[in-house]
């Protein structure tokens, strides 16, 4: 099932990520969450809707948020997100996803297979 952008997701297994300069074998655990913000193919990276993104994850580690606080800066970022949909490309390209972990961390690639709703 493909995902929009600003879908929450969660990893179905553990994701091993590989880069240069990485002192070791590295992984995303399995149940870790986080909001799609596209494709890693064809998508624009950067832009007005990843500047606000940006600001929204600054804000977010700025503070300590609880309840109704963390709800409403999920809201903000699913907002921001969908305004940046129609940068996706068509439904029959099989590229990844680019998904930001609720821990910060951000990873292009994500197998459809690896994701599902959270």
């Amino acid at each position: 099932m493909p995902y929009e952008t600003g879908a929450k997701v969660r990893l179905t297994r553990d994701v091993r990520v590989t880069g240069e300069g990485s002192p070791g074998p590295l992984s995303l655990a399995e149940g870790l969450e986080g909001f799609v913000e596209g494709f890693t193919k064809g998508a624009p990276s950067g832009g007005v809707a990843q500047s606000a993104l940006d600001e929204v994850e600054r804000i977010s580690r700025a503070s300590q948020l609880t309840g109704f606080s963390a709800a409403m800066m999920d809201q903000v970022r699913q907002q921001v997100t969908r305004h940046a949909a129609a940068y996706a490309p068509g439904a029959g390209d099989r590229g990844g996803y680019r998904v930001r972990f609720v821990n910060g961390f951000v990873l292009d690639g994500v197998d459809e297979d690896a994701l599902a709703r959270a």
